[in-house]
């Protein structure tokens, strides 16, 4: 494949291919942030890929108590499901039993999206009907009794099908250490892009998997293209330095998010150089069958 040269670095003259998804958005706040960014973490556990968790969640970003409706600390969290009844299924379940549960919790909608899922109409029916609604400049909440206080919940959120999944930079080094100090760079990065997440464990992907198997059943398994200790018995796309290949997959409200959050996660490792970080950048694509969006490597390069 031919490749480009980035401050050292090669980089592969290919494209991520990523699919259309439904994406919603919430703020959680707590009465710190220590609380308000555990009910995030809580509520976006188990959600790294839709293959086998039924969506893809994760914290965007904190926000300040001066820019919360409550006037209290908060954590903005995405999710993102293959359809918009997925969607609601899975926020409507982790805000009933990760959220709800959380002490001094309370939900905002963040996304103005073209569908809303009714989170809030759901939860308080676990009020047993002692739960309050109100209204704050024409948006419904509902109050809900617990036993430290009131769950507050916006009784709507926003949803929209402009959001898109699957962005993804394969970052190939030498050994172990010197492709995870690059790819915690490129996550880094990519975490500071707002509307945009990595759902992975830290944000990185070691598992990087291909459609398909020998084994009847399952439609994904390891993709051994890029498996080091298979470079001498399957058609290998690795160089003889590449020694560890990691991958950052990336979700986002909208293209322009993705295509931002790509640019910036390719520029951090970069600037890192091939002595200290990665050889090789690659994206994984499946030659435009899987998805419309296509980010080519050479188009975001810094």
């Amino acid at each position: 494949m031919p490749e480009l040269i980035c401050n050292g670095v090669r980089i592969d003259d290919s494209f991520a291919e990523a699919f259309p998804m439904s994406g919603t958005g919430i703020l959680i706040t707590g009465p710190n942030m220590k609380w308000a960014r555990q009910a995030a973490q809580t509520m976006t556990g188990f959600a790294t890929s839709v293959i086998g968790c039924g969506c893809e969640a994760g914290i965007d970003y904190e926000v300040s108590p001066q820019d919360t409706p409550d006037g209290r600390p908060g954590v903005r969290a995405l999710l993102f499901a293959m359809s918009s009844k997925d969607a609601e299924k899975q926020l409507v379940n982790r805000l009933g039993q990760c959220v709800l549960t959380c002490p001094g919790s309370a939900v905002y909608s963040t996304v103005p999206g073209e569908f809303e899922i009714k989170v809030g109409d759901a939860i308080r029916q676990f009020g047993d009907k002692w739960q309050m609604s109100k209204f704050v400049d024409g948006r419904r909440y509902w109050r809900v009794p617990v036993m430290d206080g009131e769950f507050f919940c916006e009784s709507k959120v926003g949803l929209t099908k402009k959001s898109v999944g699957g962005g993804n930079l394969l970052v190939m080094g030498a050994d172990w250490d010197s492709t995870m100090r690059a790819t915690e760079a490129g996550v880094a990065a990519v975490q500071a892009v707002p509307d945009a997440i990595a759902p992975f464990p830290g944000g990185i992907v070691r598992s990087g998997s291909k459609v398909g198997s020998k084994y009847k059943g399952m439609g994904a398994s390891t993709n051994d293209a890029y498996c080091p200790t298979l470079r001498g018995v399957t058609k290998s796309a690795l160089d003889a330095d590449i020694g560890c290949v990691l991958e950052i997959v990336i979700d986002g409200l909208t293209d322009a998010a993705v295509s931002a959050a790509m640019r910036a996660g390719l520029k951090a490792i970069i600037e890192l150089g091939p002595d200290k970080g990665a050889k090789r950048i690659g994206a994984g694509n499946y030659g435009g069958k899987l998805g419309p969006f296509h980010y080519h490597l050479r188009e975001l390069l810094p």
